[in-house]
């Protein structure tokens, strides 16, 4: 039943996206000293959002910025700041769909029931 509310659709797409994302990044720290490593990531989830289901899995995308002398692109502040947003867009998808939840128990008159 949750499957067919838009708002949890989204919310569960938000949570894979943002799961992905960590993994990346961890990737990316990992190998924050591999000469000619470059950093990638996935591209924001609004404009995977938008684009609507897709058949192919998410293509991570490298990341802009400037290298070291040894071809290396991994930024450890920036990787730092995009964990950040990535755990705050898990987080954000996991309140709402359990507020979702909340709204439809409430809506079934099972408000009551955890």
């Amino acid at each position: 039943m949750f499957e067919r509310l838009e708002i949890t659709r989204m919310a569960q797409g938000l949570a894979a996206h943002a799961g992905a994302r960590l993994g990346l990044i961890a990737r990316n720290i990992a190998h924050a000293d591999t000469p000619g490593y470059r950093a990638t990531d996935l591209p924001p989830f609004a404009r995977v959002y938008a684009e609507g289901p897709r058949k192919a899995p998410l293509r991570p995308e490298r990341v802009a910025g400037a290298a070291d002398p040894n071809g290396n692109s991994v930024s450890l502040d920036d990787q730092m700041r995009r964990m950040v947003e990535a755990r705050q867009s898990h987080e954000m998808a996991l309140a709402i769909y359990r507020s979702t939840s909340s709204v439809v128990r409430l809506a079934l008159g099972r408000g009551g029931q955890g």
